[in-house]
């Protein structure tokens, strides 16, 4: 079912001679004390695709889009020729950055990024959500398919409950403007089309990606442990379109909610 008939290797770390990027980077400024005044961590996106590294660059949303707002190497931890899960994928690239701390973006590779503020906006958000995204949900229901929907029918929840906007299409304009509900608002599910969080945030409380869940209800698994553990969610005013308007009821999809339903009894 698509989701528009129900709502109208690069390197891992940055090495001294490396093209850095003054946006991308950790904003430089003076510690007022040493001990306890520490800058920002920088922001890396971590993306897996089909793709070589070079078509990624070249053809997907995602890379072009960093590339426009030139992201540097250092910025980017691209897993390309994947055949693995997204959990495991991001699984990872969150134990890499025990040794070098970030903010972590979560991608898919169909995302055309077109918020100009970008590093502005993800660095304001994870400073009021621990874990976020640009699109979800305020409640959470038994037997919930997706994050926007109530019953396996794919029934919409009424929009006091949603919260975020996603444009849907190949480029800008996007065919459709899906707006949910205002952004800003916390949450307790999210979509994974785009999330991000502090790496600190999931090494403190031991949270990862559940590595049985390859693609459908990575994301909604990944909230219901982040609830468990008393972590902050919510969603952001960050323009994007996204190219996948979702594959609701195939095959895949089915053998995947039959692993939640059962791992959460509901």
């Amino acid at each position: 079912m698509m989701l528009s008939r129900l709502f109208k290797n690069v390197s891992w770390g940055r090495a001294a001679h490396e093209q850095s990027s003054p946006m991308f980077d950790a904003p430089a400024r003076k510690p007022n004390n040493p001990q306890i005044d520490h800058p920002p961590e920088p922001l890396r996106f971590v993306v897996a695709t089909r793709k070589t590294a070079p078509e990624f660059h070249a053809v997907t949303a995602t890379g072009r889009s960093l590339a426009f707002h030139g992201v540097p190497p250092g910025s980017l931890r691209l897993f390309p020729n994947n055949t693995h899960g997204l959990a495991k994928i991001y699984n990872i690239a969150i134990e890499e950055s025990v040794a070098e701390p970030a903010i972590l973006v979560f991608l898919h590779d169909d995302v055309h990024l077109l918020d100009f503020d970008l590093p502005k906006r993800l660095r304001a958000a994870v400073n009021e959500f621990q874990i976020v995204g640009v699109a979800g949900n305020k409640r959470r229901l038994r037997g919930q398919p997706a994050w926007a929907f109530i019953n396996d029918a794919f029934t919409m929840d009424s929009l006091d409950n949603l919260s975020g906007v996603v444009g849907h299409g190949t480029g800008f304009p996007p065919s459709n403007l899906s707006r949910f509900g205002p952004p800003g608002q916390q949450v307790k599910l999210l979509d994974g089309l785009m999330l991000f969080a502090k790496s600190a945030t999931m090494h403190d409380c031991g949270l990862r990606f559940d590595e049985r869940f390859e693609f459908h209800f990575y994301d909604m698994d990944f909230c219901r442990q982040a609830e468990l553990k008393g972590i902050s969610m919510g969603t952001w005013p960050i323009s994007v379109i996204h190219e996948s308007m979702g594959t609701f009821g195939s095959k895949a999809w089915r053998a995947a909610h039959r692993l939640y339903v059962d791992k959460w009894q509901d």
